[in-house]
């Protein structure tokens, strides 16, 4: 709901509202100029004084106005024609001409009415009140996404489109609300739908019916600072029945012109003080600093605006569209959906339509907008989650288990947990384990036993829907196509042959950077952005399932490489290895964000033996920072399968690797990874002690023994791998 808030009132009102904004912001420069350029009246200057300056160098003077910059204007009458000046205070004489600043006049009609009179104040108000209503939902999302209103600044992932969008959103959206409740409230007061509050002292009964009385010899304007001075009107020349008007930043009165007598005073009202404040908020007059910080937060609406729509549109692209969807409070099975990429959207579309047509009343939803009030019908509540990177929530369930673990009392109707991930990741639906046991700890009935999907596949879920079927006792076929992902070609421009010798045939491929689209670019999608340890999707002939290699190389890199081993019987590396330059291959590119260098300057530790090196070598050539880097590298023999040898050397001496430790098996003294670590152990403990971050990428045996030497390693100093997991220190890509 919070969703549909957000989106459709920035749609709607994309133009409106970028219109408002670049003028807005374009018209805070103005009172900080105006600021700048005003002659300034120093200290201790009273009305009294600034009046005698003023009157002798114009004899004519009607009124003088101090705006809220500090600038002081007078007009005046000179032989019948009327004159008019900015003044220096220090003289009392003009030092520019009073002329309005044309520009800013037509960016005032412009922001204001969109030179449309009234129709047009009411169009800009409509746009005003989109602003405020996308900031707030806007808001709610924000916090949705980060997990709550605590982790309003907590990192964020996916698309730069998506990021972007939100980091702007973090900084302005407070600038925003005042821009636009200001906004609306002023628009409220020129339609006079809001009380005037303001007072005028009543007009003075009796007079001295004497005139010429020298302002500076006036006791009240002796008493009165220039700095609040706001208006200074003089009695019409010759009538002795006028007075001098006086306004003020604490009120208005009227004083005699022949003696100087304080015959009325009107204090502000506490409504006109409001008045003046949101003035003052909205405009910058009177805070020229704070105009033009909100002015700067009004340049993000534009860019918000873009990225928004680019949000959608991807959006729309990575979930299906799902026809006949009710509203949760008439369904009888709610369908939630926690999803990072878009694809387990694909199953819930399946089940709804399987369940719609079988006579159920179904309602899907992200798993983010849980809220088990809202769910009066619903006899069920089914949960299909995915799990990004190492068992955290995905993008559309950010907030779920904090409000599960918050409930005061579950729902009545019982839960099903349907887990997707891929077991070749060791935290394979970790997620979903976590939601399920949450629950469990709460006391929510439970529907069926937690089940997991394997890489999408339609087989799995086509088993767990005839058991779903079958509690429901209804007959159900999950007949489910997974949405392919977007591939892309890649053509192979050279490859080098490692590991005949020790029977392990591996190549280093290395494909021509294919170019990204515009759209790609503004989304992250495809290959127009990834870094080393990343994923490349596969898809072999003869197979619709993708085979995953971790990328040796990023995108600045300029190329796109992989290692790749040939195992006897295996399809796709078979293909692989079997490709010669100029030859193509299908790909797509998923994001591995459980395998990151992280923001720390602290040292790493790689560790990796095989094909695992690849992302670890892309690592060690990407660390343009020279952070340290230790790796250590696990090869049969330095002749035949020491792969990326001939590099080594020179990344380190760029400085991008600190040192190289490697671990032979075929040698004359045959060692693994885990023995050279235990060899190091006193220099691994010390940089681990010292913050460094470990990381693994290789097979599951070699990963389980690496694990087992560091809990040796790391006994003495209170730590294990699993506290280093806990710390996000140690991570692993393993296969």
């Amino acid at each position: 709901m919070i969703r549909a808030i957000h989106r459709w009132p920035g749609l709607l009102a994309l133009a409106l509202i970028t219109i408002l904004s670049l003028s807005g912001a374009a018209l805070s420069i103005f009172p900080a100029a105006e600021r700048l350029a005003a002659p300034q009246a120093e200290a201790g200057l009273t009305v009294a004084a600034l009046a005698d300056r003023i009157q002798e160098a114009y004899p004519g003077v009607e009124q003088i106005r101090r705006s809220p910059s500090g600038r002081i204007t007078a007009y005046w009458f000179d032989q019948g024609a009327p004159g008019a000046a900015v003044i220096d205070p220090t003289t009392g004489a003009g030092v520019a001409s009073a002329d309005p600043n044309q520009a800013e006049r037509w960016l005032t009609n412009l922001h204001r009415s969109l030179f449309l009179g009234d129709g047009g104040r009411i169009a800009m108000a409509a746009g005003a009140a989109a602003m405020l209503i996308l900031s707030l939902s806007g808001a709610a999302l924000v916090a949705r996404r980060a997990g709550g209103w605590r982790h309003w600044f907590a990192r964020l992932r996916g698309p730069f489109a998506g990021r972007l969008h939100v980091e702007i959103a973090r900084l302005a959206v407070i600038g925003l609300v005042l821009s636009s409740t200001t906004a609306l409230w002023m628009t409220a007061s020129t339609f006079d739908l809001l009380p005037d509050g303001g007072a005028m002292p009543a007009a003075p009964a009796e007079v001295s019916g004497q005139i010429g009385f020298a302002p500076g010899r006036m006791p009240t304007l002796r008493q009165t600072p220039a700095a609040e001075l706001r208006e200074l009107s003089f009695p019409y020349p010759g009538d002795a029945t006028d007075v001098f008007t006086l306004k003020t930043d604490r009120g208005t009165g009227y004083l005699d012109q022949g003696d100087g007598t304080l015959l009325a005073w009107v204090d502000l009202t506490g409504w006109e003080r409001v008045s003046e404040t949101i003035y003052m908020l909205h405009t910058g007059q009177g805070a020229a600093t704070l105009g033009l910080v909100l002015g700067l937060m009004a340049l993000g609406v534009p860019a918000m605006g873009a990225t928004g729509v680019l949000v959608w549109l991807a959006g729309r692209r990575g979930r299906p569209r799902i026809r006949g969807n009710q509203l949760a409070g008439r369904s009888e099975t709610i369908v939630l959906v926690g999803s990072e990429g878009g694809s387990t959207w694909g199953f819930a579309s399946t089940l709804h339509a399987a369940l719609t047509e079988a006579g159920q009343s179904v309602h899907v939803g992200p798993m983010s907008a849980f809220a088990p009030e809202r769910y009066t019908k619903a006899q069920r509540i089914i949960l299909l989650a995915a799990t990004y990177g190492e068992g955290a929530a995905p993008a559309t369930a950010k907030g779920f288990l904090d409000r599960l673990i918050a409930l005061d009392r579950v729902p009545d109707m019982p839960l099903a947990v349907l887990g997707f991930g891929d077991r070749s990741f060791p935290d394979y639906c970790a997620f979903a384990k976590d939601v399920a046991a949450a629950a469990r700890a709460k006391g929510w009935p439970e529907l069926m036993p937690l089940d997991t999907i394997d890489r999408q596949s339609p087989q799995d879920f086509v088993r767990w829907g005839r058991a779903f079927g079958d509690v429901l006792g209804i007959a159900l076929e999950l007949t489910h196509q997974p949405i392919p992902p977007q591939t892309t070609k890649l053509t192979l421009v050279s490859r080098r042959d490692y590991g005949a010798e020790v029977q392990a045939p591996t190549a280093i491929l290395r494909f021509a950077l294919p170019r990204a689209t515009l759209w790609q670019r503004l989304t992250g999608a495809g290959f127009a952005r990834f870094l080393a340890g990343d994923l490349i999707g596969v898809f072999p002939d003869g197979s619709p399932v993708p085979r995953l290699y971790s990328l040796a190389s990023g995108r600045r890199d300029g190329f796109v490489e992989v290692v790749v081993k040939k195992h006897p019987g295996g399809l796709c590396s078979g293909q692989l290895t079997a490709l010669e330059p100029g030859d193509t291959v299908t790909a797509f590119c998923r994001r591995n964000p459980g395998f990151r260098l992280g923001r720390s300057r602290a040292p790493l530790i790689l560790i990796g033996a095989g094909t695992g090196i690849g992302p670890l070598a892309g690592l060690v050539r990407g660390n343009a920072r020279q952070r340290p880097i230790h790796l250590f590298f696990g090869i049969r023999h330095p002749d035949s399968d020491f792969l990326y040898g001939a590099e080594f050397p020179g990344w380190q001496g760029e400085g991008r690797l600190t040192r190289l430790i490697t671990a032979v098996s075929r040698g004359a003294r045959p060692h693994y990874v885990q023995d050279v670590l235990r060899g190091e152990a006193t220099e691994v403990a010390e940089l681990i002690r010292k913050g460094a971050r470990v990381m693994v990428c290789g097979g599951r045996d070699m990963a389980a023994g690496v694990a087992d030497a560091l809990v040796e390693i790391l006994a003495p100093a209170g730590l294990t791998p699993a506290v280093l997991k806990a710390e996000g220190r140690y991570v692993e890509d393993v296969y």
